[in-house]
Order: C-alpha cells, then sequence, then structure tokens
C-alpha cells in the first residue's frame, strides 16, 4: 500500500511516523519526499492492510505537524518511471540511455527490436557490441555538449544520432554521467521533414490559370510531371518556376517522397557542393565532427529542384552529370560512393544554349537535363487573363490582411495592363498586396499601384512623351543616330551599319544637327 502524508517540513517528523509502522510490525520499502516545498511524503508500506490503515489513520494525523493521510495509487517516481516508459514507447526511433561505460541503461521498445533484443533484456548491453569504430563515451568527454546527426552504422543499417549528454551537477566533464541516444534511420531523415513541410506544398490547382497561354503550359507540365525523367523548366524572375516543380513532383509517382530545392545563384562554390552533396565528418577546418547530409540523401526516393542550374560552377556541372548517369556522387571528404534514386528538376532564366556556345555550361550535361521542358511565358505576355489574376490576389491580400476585399478599378487594371512587369507575377502579387493595404475605401484606383521607376521600361526610359506620335518618333531616331554616329564617324559608314541609303542618312544627320562639328 502506498500512502500520501501531507505535513509540515520540520526535523525529525519522518523518524516519528514511520515509528508507529514500526510498531505495528510493518516494514516501510520507500519513502519520497515531495510537494512544492517539501511538505509532502509518500511512503511505501507493502504488507500494510485496510484494517490496519483504518487504526493507523488517526494515530498518524495526531504526529504533530500532519496534516492529513491519504491512499495513493504510486508513488511519484513510479509515476514519472510509468510516463516516460509510455513516452519512449510510443516512440518509433530507437532512444536509449548509456552509462559513461558504454553500457545501456535504458531503451525502449524500438530499440530493442533495432538490437534484435527483447527491451527487457537491453539493460546491461554495451553498445559497443552493435556501433563500430566509435567511442561515445570518449566522445561526450570531448564535446561536452549535444551532438547532433552523428552517422554511425549499426547492424549494417545507418543512423543519425542525437547525443544528449546528462550531468549529475555542473554541465562540466567530471559530473558526466551519460547521455540519452536518438537514432534516426538515415534514409527517412529527408522523408520526415518533407511531411513537416509538405502542408505548404501545393499542386497545379494552386496553379492560377486565366490566360490561354498559361493553360496551356499546364497542361504540357500535367502530361510530364508522371515521367521520371529530368524537367528543365524555363522561365523570367517571378514566374513560378519553383511552383511549377513542385506541382510536377506532387503528381508523379514520387509524391509522397521528399522534395528538397537549392538555388545555384549566389552560393560560393563549396557551400553549393556541400549543401548539395554532404561532407564526411572532418572534411575540412571547421567542419562537424558528424558530418552532413546532404539535400540529395535527404531526398531519397524524391525530387530535387535546382533552381538557377545555369549559375552551377563548372566542378560542380561535372557532378552533377555523373549523379545523373548513374545515380552515384561522393561526399565532399569522403572516397565512399553513394548511390541514390531521385529525380532531378532543374529551372533557369538564362539560354542555356547560349551558355553552352560560350564555353560556360556543358553541352553533354544540358542535354541530360533538357529530356524533358516547359517554358513559362513572362507577364507580359499573358494580359489576356490579368484582370482574374489580380482579382484573386487582391482576395488572398484581403484575408490576409483581414480587411474587406476592394475591387479593381477600371483605370486601375488598365495601368496593370499597360505595365511591363519586369518581375512577372511576383512582382503583380506584391503590388497588389501593397495597394489592398493602402485602400482605405472600396475600390483600388492608380495612386495604389506604385511600382519602382527602377521597373521602367529602358526603351522609355527619360523618354518625353508629350507631343505627337510624329514628335516621339524622331526623338528616338535622333537618339539612336546620335549614339551610333561616334563608332560610324561618316553618313557613309552609319548607313552602311542601319541597312538604308547613304542620302537618308546623310539628311536626317544634317535634320538632327550631328556631325556638323
Amino acid at each position: 500500500m502506498r500512502l500520501k502524508l501531507h505535513c509540515q517540513n520540520r526535523i525529525g517528523i519522518l523518524r516519528d511516523i514511520v515509528s508507529h509502522f514500526a510498531d505495528y510490525g510493518l516494514n516501510v520499502a520507500r519513502g519520497e519526499v515531495g510537494g512544492e516545498a517539501g511538505n509532502t511524503i509518500y511512503l511505501h508500506v507493502p504488507y500494510l492492510l485496510n484494517a490496519q490503515l483504518s487504526t493507523l489513520k488517526p494515530i498518524l494525523e495526531a504526529v504533530p505537524g500532519v496534516f492529513g493521510v491519504k491512499r495513493v495509487s504510486l508513488m511519484p517516481s513510479e509515476r514519472r518511471h510509468l510516463e516516460l516508459d509510455a513516452l519512449l514507447s510510443s516512440l518509433s526511433d530507437p532512444v536509449m540511455s548509456i552509462d559513461m561505460e558504454g553500457r545501456i541503461v535504458a531503451a525502449n521498445r524500438a530499440a530493442g527490436q533495432m538490437l534484435g533484443v527483447r527491451v527487457d533484456e537491453v539493460p546491461g548491453l554495451s553498445l559497443d557490441r552493435y556501433v563500430q569504430g566509435i567511442d561515445l563515451p570518449d566522445l561526450m568527454r570531448r564535446n561536452n555538449t549535444r551532438v547532433n546527426g552523428l552517422r554511425l552504422t549499426l547492424k549494417e543499417a545507418s543512423y543519425l544520432a542525437d547525443i544528449a549528454p546528462l550531468h549529475t551537477e555542473k554541465d562540466d566533464v567530471a559530473s558526466l554521467a551519460g547521455a540519452v541516444v536518438t537514432l534516426h534511420r538515415a534514409d527517412r531523415v529527408g522523408e520526415r521533414i518533407y511531411h513537416v513541410q509538405r502542408q505548404e506544398l501545393r499542386g497545379f490547382e494552386a496553379i492560377f490559370q486565366a490566360s490561354e497561354r498559361m493553360a496551356t503550359v499546364i497542361s504540357e507540365a500535367r502530361r510530364m510531371a508522371p515521367l521520371d525523367a529530368p524537367l528543365l523548366i524555363e522561365g523570367e524572375t517571378g514566374t513560378g518556376k519553383e511552383l511549377l516543380a513542385r506541382a510536377c513532383h506532387l503528381a508523379s509517382p514520387r509524391g509522397q517522397a521528399p522534395f528538397m530545392a537549392l538555388n545555384c545563384a549566389g552560393l560560393p562554390e563549396s557551400m553549393a557542393e556541400t549543401e548539395l552533396f554532404g561532407y564526411a565528418p572532418g572534411a575540412f577546418e571547421g567542419a562537424r565532427p558528424e558530418g552532413k547530409l546532404g539535400l540529395l540523401e535527404l531526398t531519397a526516393g524524391g525530387t530535387i529542384f535546382l533552381d538557377e542550374v545555369g549559375e552551377m560552377s563548372p566542378r560542380l556541372q561535372v557532378k552533377l552529370l555523373r549523379f545523373l548517369q548513374d545515380g552515384g556522387f561522393r561526399r565532399v571528404g569522403s572516397d565512399e560512393e553513394t548511390f541514390l534514386d531521385v529525380r532531378v528538376i532543374c529551372a533557369t532564366q538564362q539560354d542555356l544554349p547560349q551558355l553552352c556556345s560560350e564555353g560556360h555550361f556543358r553541352p553533354d550535361l544540358y542535354h541530360r537535363l533538357n529530356v524533358l521542358s516547359v517554358h513559362i511565358p513572362p507577364l507580359r505576355n499573358c494580359l489576356d487573363g490579368i484582370k482574374e489574376l489580380a482579382n484573386h490576389f487582391i482576395d488572398r491580400a484581403a484575408r490576409q490582411i483581414g480587411c474587406g476585399l476592394p475591387r479593381l478599378s477600371d483605370i486601375a487594371l488598365s495601368q496593370l495592363a499597360a505595365y511591363h512587369w519586369p518581375g512577372n507575377v511576383r512582382q503583380l502579387e506584391n503590388a497588389l498586396f501593397q495597394a489592398v493595404s493602402l485602400c482605405e475605401d472600396e475600390v483600388i484606383e492608380p495612386h495604389h499601384l506604385r511600382f519602382p521607376e527602377a521597373d521602367k521600361a529602358p526603351a522609355l526610359a527619360e523618354l518625353n512623351l508629350e507631343g505627337t506620335l510624329g514628335d516621339m518618333l524622331h526623338e528616338v531616331e535622333k537618339r539612336i543616330l546620335a549614339t551610333l554616329y561616334p563608332d560610324y564617324p561618316s553618313s557613309r559608314l552609319l548607313a552602311r551599319r542601319l541597312g538604308v541609303s547613304h542620302t537618308t542618312i546623310a539628311n536626317k544627320l544634317k535634320r538632327y544637327e550631328i556631325g556638323n562639328e
């Protein structure tokens, strides 16, 4: 029987209480002190009977400082032990507690299954019997801090170990008592990350298709999505290349597997290489002692999306080409070959054939990537759907901001249709979000639409748009002649450059007073 005594925290109170059990010939097997101020005593008296408790209760409550006695089902330590067991049993990952000799003190059911023994047979086993080449106690002494993602092999399976040190008092090496080790299957880490992020992924239904040209692109992409071959997506910045890549992934047989993305632009070669392919333990100065998994390994069985692949360095192009050829690669600083099944989707806003002709991109890699290809047209070529697309973004912005739904005035719509949208759909969405936030009435007017001055069409930059069309054309013609004349300083040379007669150019130079000095 287990008892809970609410009492005063005073010297000698436990002795006064226990002495009464001795009078009845009862052994107190275990005692614990609890409560926020140490004002609760728990006693485990194995052979105490209900009739004896009825007699003892008033005697115990008469002890100075004892306020109440009642029966409980569990001691606090027993409750914590059962709760911890239940929690650990619910975990699918193996979890073990080890001492500073490397022996397993406690483990959950998943750890027992991994080791091939019953869970009650795990305590006392030496982890060295199963893990080769790594001395975990020595690693704990050297680091004396949490270690995440330590790669180790156990029963021919690869795991990533998270090791949390246990200290008796201070967080120093002398007080190290052991560690809690949690193991994650290396080939499933990417899948877990993906499922955490998957709620953010959206398929083809999330791509607005008001434009006829965009609807055609989506139709082509739907047909290519299930095919297990590399896909190249071409389009300007802001056209939604990654969104289309995610949609293709979700519509493929790999849709339940991980999807990972890497932007190749702006990353130093060494960083891009370690991000994509990972590195071995101690591969370079400052590297994590346990090494690092690359995105390819995290994407095992799924899809890797390489944005701005045209920016990839020649060295990375070679490694990517080899991976596309046979599915194999080596981590940075490792001689071990790793083979994976991963679909590659790439995107670029550059002219890859032109880069190939200039020697900046490998033609063999281009042909490997260009098995399937989709070109996303810029927004300026899809203006037949601008009204529906704008209303879609206005509705989304109003929901995000939590305001009423404004409508777009005809003049504002005309302004949207006349703009050249260098940032494409992303710029339109941002512009309309700002317009909704600025709009205090129910109508979005032109003054709510703010386009950066730097985004003016270069052909019209600083051009005086006053006057007739003829006046503006003369101004453009004058600028062209004035710009080219220093490089072609005669009417005959300039005429040959522009493909018109010598007389025509001579008359125009005279009219605009160019070259008369």
